[in-house]
Formats: structure tokens, C-alpha cells, sequence
């Protein structure tokens, strides 16, 4: 008896044994991996700049940036400015508020890059070690499509009436809660607007909101995308921070693209502004209104997409690393919100916010919003009011995050309000 007492705990502890050197193993192989990713995305620093909350701003040689690892750039020769002229592009400030304010960025205090160099933020080991998954590190999470018989719409949720009988579908979502301004039916090659800056609350570590613009192209499950604007994503930067951040995809979300500079394929050329990097100050509610002009428009002779943000020429999206959007522009503008949760559209709601966090209409000077919106048709480089009649609002629950644009007429100043609480008594 004795002795199968000691083989038994003697098999118990082999085992045992065997699981933890396996969970070693496999821990080993993680930090390795790790370590291996960190390598190759860090790029040799003229200087580096420690920022109060945190962040270190790597200054890297513009012809060193990690754009040039993308296969499709491997010649590529920089644009260092697109060929139109942003003065005579600027938005016609005079009806804007004089409480308006533009915020800076918090790194800014602490030093500048020099000029032929670009400010990254410096990814850590930590930041990685927040994702189970390296491949999907900096990425946002690939649709999974929905059948439905509903009247043959593949995805009836996520679809939007314009110009009282065009259909657009948004493709599919399903961890995502949208409330924004839609514009179709032609193609674009600009847009642009003023965004007021908030800081939602953002309630678990794996959930983001964000307030952006996107242009996109091509079909919904492997839609072509550009996208910029401000985000609070916890899993991604490791607080709760308002950042300015840019995204690509070229498939739909699925393998290629990424936030800012994580991996290659945007091309910065400003030693000034770092994707990415923390907005301070932040608006909030009952307080100064802080907020930024964003554009991002085609280069025609080119086909290159320029980002830019205060008359500052951030960088551009190469015409190489799409297909859809590379010859006849955007199909679809989007203006707004957007939350990112496992338990978006279900119950219970996150409690995550979007926009300011407050409800639509109550006081609207409290709301998060866009105005000056305009809209880039191909081929004339005149900004133009988006047509009434090419747009409409969409929002997946009205409940918990809402959407209201403010347009009376073709020639009339449109403006957009977004944003909620998430959860509450009619969201539970």
C-alpha cells in the first residue's frame, strides 16, 4: 500500500513536472518572441525625448521609419509634400467659436525632433506582452460575417438608406457600436472637419472608444480603409489617455494594416506631431472645448493619401498599398464614433463611453462633435458641403450611443453630434 501511495504521488509529481516545464517552455518562447518583435520594429534613434506621462518619442531618421519594411515600398521615393496647396484648402474658420481651443501634445513639452527625422513612439516590452496573440498586436480585431434571409441583405444590421433608395452596407461588426455620419453614392478623394476632444471612459482593458473619420472603398468584408482621429484604448497604449492615432487596411481588417506606426506602410514626413502620441489638454464637459481640424485627401497625380491635422502635413497612406481606393477614390465617408466591446449590441451593455460620455440634446455644448464638415470630389480640388441628399446618420442603438447632424440646407454649416454613456436604464 505504501508503495502505490509513493508511485501514485511519484506519477503525480512527473506530471506535474511535465506541465510546468511546459508553461515554462512556452513562457520562454513568448519573451523570445517578444523580443524578436521588439527588435524589429525598433529603428536606430537620433534622439529621444522622455515625456512626462510616460511615453518615450524615438526621433528616427525619415528614411529609416518602418514604412520601408512594407514589400510594395521597398523603392519607394518619398513624397515630402502632397501638390496641393493646404492654405488655399484651409476650412473658413469664421463661424467657429473663439472658446475653441487646439490642444498640443503632452511629449511636446518635454523636446523636439530635429528636422529629417520623425517622432514614434517607442513600443515596450509590456506593451506586447498585453496581447495573447503578437500577429494581431496594433491591429484591430477581423469581421466575422452574419448570413440573414432578411429580404437578401447579408448584413441587415449594419446597412444604411441614403438618397431615399440607395442601401449601403457598412460591412460586418459584431464587437463594434457605431454612431456616425454617413456619405455615399459618388466617389471622394477628401475629408475633413473639426472634431472636439474628449476622454470617454473606457471600463475594461480590452475595450476602446474613439472619435474618427474614416474613408473606405471596396467590398464589406475585405473593405480597404483610412482612417485617423482620437482613441482611448487601454490594450494598445496601457492607459486611459486621449491619443491621435491613424489606421490602414487593405483587406477588411484580416492580415494587413495597423494602428499608427506599428507596422509598416504609412509614410510620415512631419518631425512635429507623433501618431499615437497623448492630446493635452482634453475637453470636458461644462469646460473650455478643445478640438483639431483633420483632413486626409487624395494626391491626385499621385493616388497617394495625405493625412494632415491643424495645416500640419503629418504623412500619407502610399497608392500602392491598395487597389479599390487607388484609382477612383472613396466610396464611403464616415464621420463619429465608435466603441469597441465584447458586449456592445447585447446584455448587459459596457458601460464604456463614446464621444464626451453624455446624453445627445440635453446641452449640446457638452456633446462631442464635428463641424466644417466638407467633402473632396474628384476632379476639382474645391472642398464642398457634403449634398444633403448623398448622406444620413447610423447608429447601432440608440439607446446607448446616439448620432444627430445638423444640416437645413445645401449651403448651411452642417455639424454632428455622437456619443452616450453606453449602459444605462434604457441601454441595460
Amino acid at each position: 500500500m505504501v508503495f502505490q501511495n509513493n508511485w501514485r504521488l511519484l506519477v503525480g509529481f512527473t506530471v506535474l513536472s511535465m506541465f510546468i516545464a511546459a508553461d515554462i517552455t512556452q513562457g520562454k518562447g513568448l519573451f523570445l518572441d517578444v523580443d524578436g518583435k521588439i527588435k524589429a520594429m525598433r529603428k536606430p534613434a537620433v534622439k529621444s525625448i522622455q515625456s512626462s506621462d510616460g511615453d518615450i518619442i524615438d526621433c528616427v531618421g525619415i528614411y529609416d521609419q518602418p514604412a520601408f519594411d512594407h514589400p510594395a515600398l521597398k523603392n519607394h521615393t518619398i513624397q515630402m509634400r502632397p501638390s496641393f496647396d493646404l492654405k488655399q484648402d484651409a476650412i473658413n474658420d469664421k463661424n467657429k467659436s473663439s472658446t475653441l481651443k487646439t490642444p498640443g501634445q503632452t511629449w511636446q513639452k518635454s523636446g523636439s525632433c530635429p528636422k529629417g527625422t520623425i517622432p514614434i513612439r517607442r513600443v515596450r516590452k509590456r506593451d506586447l506582452l498585453r496581447f495573447s496573440n503578437l500577429e494581431r498586436f496594433g491591429r484591430k480585431s477581423p469581421p466575422i460575417a452574419t448570413n440573414s434571409s432578411n429580404k437578401g441583405q447579408l448584413y441587415p444590421d449594419r446597412t444604411v438608406v441614403v438618397n431615399n433608395n440607395v442601401t449601403v452596407s457598412l460591412g460586418p461588426r459584431p464587437d463594434h457600436s457605431s454612431a456616425v455620419l454617413v456619405a455615399t453614392v459618388v466617389h471622394y478623394t477628401g475629408s475633413k472637419g473639426f472634431i472636439t476632444l474628449y476622454n470617454p471612459e473606457v471600463s475594461r482593458w480590452d475595450e476602446y472608444s474613439s472619435g474618427q473619420f474614416w474613408l473606405q472603398s471596396g467590398s464589406p468584408q475585405y473593405v480597404e480603409s483610412v482612417e485617423s482621429g482620437w482613441i482611448v484604448n487601454k490594450k494598445l497604449y496601457g492607459d486611459t489617455r486621449t491619443r491621435f492615432f491613424t489606421y490602414w487596411t487593405s483587406d477588411g481588417y484580416q492580415k494587413t494594416g495597423c494602428f499608427d506606426l506599428i507596422c509598416s506602410g504609412f509614410v510620415q514626413t512631419s518631425s512635429e506631431v507623433s501618431l499615437g502620441a497623448a492630446f493635452d489638454p482634453i475637453s470636458t464637459p461644462g469646460g473650455p472645448i478643445y478640438g483639431f481640424t483633420l483632413q486626409i485627401a487624395m494626391d491626385t497625380p499621385t493616388g497617394n493619401w495625405w493625412l494632415t491635422i491643424q495645416n500640419i502635413t503629418i504623412g500619407y497612406w502610399p497608392a500602392s498599398l491598395f487597389t479599390e481606393i487607388l484609382g477612383q477614390g472613396a466610396t464611403i465617408l464616415q464621420w463619429g464614433g465608435d466603441v469597441y466591446s465584447a458586449n456592445v449590441r447585447k446584455t448587459p451593455h459596457t458601460t464604456t463611453a463614446m464621444g464626451s460620455g453624455q446624453y445627445l440634446g440635453i446641452n449640446p455644448k457638452d456633446n462631442c462633435y464635428i463641424e466644417n464638415i466638407r467633402v473632396l470630389q474628384d476632379p476639382t480640388r474645391d472642398w464642398d458641403y457634403p449634398n444633403p441628399h448623398y448622406v444620413a446618420t447610423y447608429v447601432d442603438k440608440n439607446q446607448c450611443y446616439g448620432a444627430n447632424f445638423y444640416m437645413p440646407g445645401y449651403m448651411t454649416e452642417p455639424r454632428l453630434f455622437f456619443g452616450g454613456p453606453g449602459q444605462n436604464s434604457l441601454c441595460p
